[in-house]
């Protein structure tokens, strides 16, 4: 086989360009549970005709990233409310037991790079960008509770905030009051580590402050069933 051969077939297909390029931007957050996918569009995007994206979308909805509805078309799923709910509710229980146990070894220097993340993010609030905001929360948190001393707790940890990534976890997307008062009980979390608050008011205050965004995206999904069943 020829050099020109090789690179041909290891050239993506059109549809799979388009199946690359939606998915990438379900996953980092640009299309955000209920972006209605507009097939015409995003041919134009990627300067190509229909077809392939159809095959793409198609291939998406399979994987249950995308719906298709007769008179709506297609759009990004909705995050499923029972994984969501499971993850983030066992995320809340370890994630508060590993900022717990954290806490007496965060050092001055940490304290003062997650306040500077948050001023990070509170300045993401006016002009949001979600995606942005998501970034920074993670990092914000990563400050505060890698330093637990219980490596297979940290690992629950770990494959918690990865499963919220494929499950989409954009919920200040959609959702942005959440952001607000997120940034807000992140420096309650701070206060309460700098002050070195007792071990299990810590890890209620980070479990509640989990449970909060769970309860927003909770909130927003029932609001948007209503309303869509309303139509």
């Amino acid at each position: 086989m020829t050099d020109a051969a090789t690179t041909d077939a290891a050239a993506p297909s059109k549809s799979q360009r388009a199946y690359a390029f939606v998915r990438t931007r379900i996953e980092d957050g640009r299309y955000t549970p209920g972006f209605r996918l507009v097939l015409g569009q995003i041919a134009k995007q990627l300067d190509i005709s229909v077809v392939p994206v159809r095959e793409a979308i198609r291939r998406l909805e399979a994987e249950g990233l995308v719906t298709f509805e007769r008179n709506v078309g297609a759009q990004v799923a909705m995050v499923d409310e029972r994984e969501y709910f499971y993850t983030m509710e066992t995320l809340s229980l370890v994630e508060g037991a590993a900022t717990a146990l954290s806490a007496p070894f965060v050092t001055p220097a940490d304290l003062a790079q997650a306040r500077a993340i948050n001023a990070e993010m509170i300045a993401c609030l006016d002009d949001f960008d979600p995606h942005r905001f998501t970034e920074l929360n993670r990092s914000f948190h990563s400050v505060i509770f890698e330093h637990c001393p219980n490596p297979h707790l940290l690992d629950l940890v770990h494959r918690g905030w990865k499963r919220l990534a494929v499950l989409r976890d954009s919920t200040f997307s959609f959702v942005p009051g959440r952001a607000r008062d997120s940034v807000t009980e992140h420096e309650q979390l701070l206060r309460l580590i700098e002050t070195a608050a007792q071990t299990l008011d810590i890890e209620l205050a980070a479990r509640a402050h989990r449970t909060g965004t769970l309860d927003a995206l909770l909130n927003y999904q029932a609001t948007h069933h209503t309303e869509s069943a309303g139509r």
